[in-house]
């Protein structure tokens, strides 16, 4: 069972760009997009009811930001889209979606990144990481199977990005940020990619739209699948499609047992 999580900033422009063709012969049983920055009535319905697929899709309430999407070949049982928490809840981010036993988590972390580009939203990432990581602890510390995948918008470690000492100072590798997510590294959850490519560099899932940069591979790795301790038995490999296009992202992906949502 394969599961894809990818950023497709913008899912109307992605669409336009062969994502309907990637998403039917991926192979994949469910995917998560990011940043679809549309409501659903605005999605085309060649992606907004795709043969094969149930589809759900959360919307910010500021129009074209945001937004999360949620493409499966078997319907879930249950999604939850919410933390409790109006200004995250606002911004469209989260779905916790149950498939059996198995949870699988499709968010869009938010950027540290203010109007100005000055890091004043850091503060409101890192509460977005803690708030999300309480609402998923008692399933953590139970051994439930958890999947939490997505843009986290944080570069873990300087083998993570193609120019770490350039970006010691800008969100998505600020100390802070690295720590956060380090923290939910030490309380459990595994970086699939990494448990399966320990030694992997220029591996990155992130490229920036100008200078050509994608081209010369000048990236970083901020998309991941992290898995619980009582997913990762069943996570047989992982990996990241540099070649697939159509977004200044790429997918990220892992097989998985089908016997984890059972």
């Amino acid at each position: 069972m394969r599961i894809a999580s990818w950023n497709v900033n913008g899912l109307r422009a992605c669409s336009k760009k062969g994502f309907g063709d990637w998403l039917s012969g991926a192979g994949a049983d469910i995917v998560g997009v990011q940043e679809v920055r549309a409501n659903e009535e605005q999605i085309p319905n060649e992606v907004r009811n795709p043969e094969g697929f149930a589809t759900h899709f959360v919307a910010a309430e500021r129009p074209g930001y945001s937004g999360v999407g949620l493409f499966s070949r078997e319907t879930p049982d249950e999604i939850e889209t919410k933390l409790g928490v109006e200004e995250f809840d606002a911004e469209g981010r989260l779905q916790i979606a149950r498939f059996g036993k198995l949870q699988v988590v499709n968010c869009y972390f938010p950027n540290g990144n203010g109007k100005e580009r000055d890091n004043s939203r850091v503060p409101f990432k890192l509460d977005f990481y803690r708030a999300l990581f309480d609402r998923l602890e008692k399933g953590l510390r139970d051994g439930e199977p958890i999947l939490v995948m997505g843009d986290f918008n944080t570069a873990h470690r300087p083998v993570d990005l193609a120019r770490p000492k350039q970006n010691e100072d800008t969100s998505g590798f600020l100390p802070e940020e690295r720590d956060e997510l380090d923290r939910w590294l030490r309380n459990g959850f595994v970086d699939t990619f990494r448990h399966f490519h320990p030694e992997a560099k220029d591996r990155y899932s992130w490229w920036s739209q100008r200078f050509n940069v994608r081209a010369k591979n000048i990236g970083w790795r901020i998309d991941y699948v992290l898995a619980s301790p009582g997913a990762m038995p069943y996570v047989k490999a992982a990996d990241i499609l540099h070649d697939v296009m159509g977004s200044d992202h790429c997918p990220v992906v892992v097989d998985v047992a089908p016997d984890a949502c059972r």
